[in-house]
């Protein structure tokens, strides 16, 4: 019954009726319109700050990743860094924010909840003090495992990323061979092995929730069972209501909160493993040193002096290069020959510092390069690789990244190159699309295309490493006639597998073991009959009949 002032009447139980009704529906409307609003500007505001999080996450995982020298990938699988950018960035920026939003709700709720009770019903804390008794001893049984087996569901997606990248990208090689059946197997091994991990971490939260839904029950049928039996004049029917109706509430939001909170916790393990990237992955030398001024036409001349220089690609990995102690003089070309393992490919990884030193140094033009930043020398560098390298794109992207240089320079290069007409028939030219890794073009054609790269930056200093393996003989000679003309002022480097190549050479370098063997004219080493260039050249040429 409504309680009105004097001059109002009211039909009992007709609210309809009620005088003051429209008052009442105002207040309604305007909780209404204040719980929408908040709930809008709430879920603005967390959107951006989690987004906003996750985002500066995968920007600093990347950035550590691409800064990370050359030893971290060869020795991180590929499948590792799939799984860290897909699967473990998904639950960071989708599953993780929903999971903990609804544990931060309904943690107020339950707050609330015990404020509520503790000034209407005191007593119902007692209840609530042994629910929480009974849920710290489950959460403390249950999360650990429940943590491990999403730890182990998260590190046995890499196989699987590995295999199935491994696998397209040697389709042609299993095909010609036959493995499909086994690497059918090995992936349904391996997503076995997932989805293993996967159900009993699901299996883990499943028995977890049951526990507390028993609980909670258990806690309900109790409070029923005291307020059926205990008399009206120690507690007052409506006390007995909101006690029933409260314990319900409590110990539902209870139980849902211990699970969000172990569940959240398995989720956070994929920002755990983010984070172990982000903290550590050690980044290569600063691209730029600003305490140390290099002219800006460095390197002048191309000069490049090893200082007693040694080298090993990881800790505790054998010395690939033991005390190298030569002198190349400015425009100089150097062929470097040697057997297999015998240091060749080091001498450019050394030159390029994708790896630092373990004692001795590198001069050119009388400047120390482990003094300066990597973007200042790997700048004035160009390498024709021995795999060439193309990236998504277009042509012109490929030879001019970075547009500097014009229509006529670039056609220019591609006409030395021997590409010129090639290119010219593609649908765009310049423009014409390159897929993955230069698909659409033969892998002769992609090495021609690095080297038109190589002629149009026109580095004093250039490292072709058996930059002609992939091109048939004739190409080569008209490519090796055109390296002597274009760069008849740069200092080359040639790492030949085949030394036909390096036969018009200055010098030849030849390795054995990490060191200098021989070093000097080409014709004065074959008149050598037992000098390692001699014998070199001799087994090539049975090889060749």
């Amino acid at each position: 019954m409504f309680l009105f002032p004097s001059n109002t009447t009211a039909v009992q139980g007709e609210i309809s009726q009620n005088p003051h009704l429209h008052f009442y529906q105002v207040i309604y409307a305007a909780t209404v319109v204040v719980i929408v609003v908040l709930s809008i500007v709430k879920s603005i505001i967390y959107t951006y700050f989690t987004l906003k999080a996750s985002c500066k996450f995968h920007d600093m995982l990347f950035k550590k990743i691409i800064d990370s020298p050359m030893s971290f990938f060869d020795t991180t699988p590929t499948g590792r860094l799939l799984n860290r950018f897909s699967k473990d960035q998904d639950e960071v920026e989708t599953v993780l924010p929903l999971v903990m939003d609804s544990f931060l709700q309904c943690s107020l709720l339950v707050a609330s909840t015990v404020v509520v009770i503790s000034v209407i019903f005191p007593a119902m804390l007692v209840v609530g003090v042994i629910m929480a008794a009974f849920l710290a001893f489950t959460v403390f049984v249950f999360q650990r495992s429940i943590r491990h087996m999403k730890n182990l569901e998260n590190i046995s997606r890499s196989p699987w990323f590995s295999l199935t990248t491994s696998t397209l990208h040697g389709l042609s090689t299993i095909h010609a061979y036959s493995r499909r059946d086994s690497l059918i197997e090995q992936f349904n091994i391996l997503t076995d092995i997932n989805s293993k991990y996967l159900f009993m971490f699901n299996a883990g939260t499943r028995a977890f929730a049951f526990c507390l839904e028993l609980m909670a029950a258990t806690t309900t049928l109790f409070v029923a069972l005291f307020v059926v039996l205990s008399s009206n004049d120690l507690i007052s029917p409506s006390l007995k209501g909101l006690a029933i109706s409260y314990s319900l509430q409590l110990t539902g939001m209870l139980q849902y909160v211990a699970r969000l909170s172990i569940e959240a916790e398995a989720r956070f393990d994929s920002a755990k493993r983010l984070q172990e990237y982000v903290t550590d992955c050690r980044s290569e030398a600063p691209r730029h040193v600003k305490e140390t001024q290099i002219p800006q036409d460095w390197p002048s001349s191309g000069g490049i002096t090893f200082v007693d220089y040694k080298m090993r690609y990881r800790e505790n990995a054998p010395i690939v290069l033991n005390g190298i102690d030569f002198h190349i003089q400015p425009g100089e070309k150097l062929g470097i020959v040697g057997r297999t393992g015998s240091g060749k490919s080091s001498l450019g990884v050394a030159l390029f510092r994708l790896v630092e030193p373990a004692a001795g140094t590198i001069l050119i033009d009388g400047v120390d390069i482990m003094s300066i930043g990597l973007q200042d020398l790997r700048s004035k560098l160009s390498v024709i690789p021995q795999d060439p390298v193309l990236f998504v794109g277009t042509v012109r992207y490929n030879l001019d990244p970075f547009n500097k240089y014009t229509d006529e320079e670039i056609w220019a290069a591609l006409e030395k190159s021997y590409m010129k007409d090639s290119i010219s028939k593609l649908e765009g030219k310049l423009e014409a699309h390159v897929m993955e890794n230069g698909e659409n073009f033969s892998v002769g054609q992609r090495q021609l295309i690095c080297m038109a790269r190589a002629l149009l930056r026109n580095s004093k200093i250039i490292l072709l490493d058996e930059a002609t393996a992939s091109i048939d003989a004739e190409t080569d000679a008209l490519i090796q006639n055109t390296i002597q003309e274009a760069l008849r002022n740069s200092t080359m480097l040639t790492i030949a597998h085949r030394l036909s190549t390096v036969m018009q050479a200055d010098r030849i370098l030849v390795m054995d073991n990490g060191q200098v063997a021989e070093l000097d004219d080409p014709n004065t080493l074959k008149q050598k009959p037992f000098s390692m260039f001699s014998l070199l050249l001799t087994a090539s040429n049975t090889v060749n009949l």
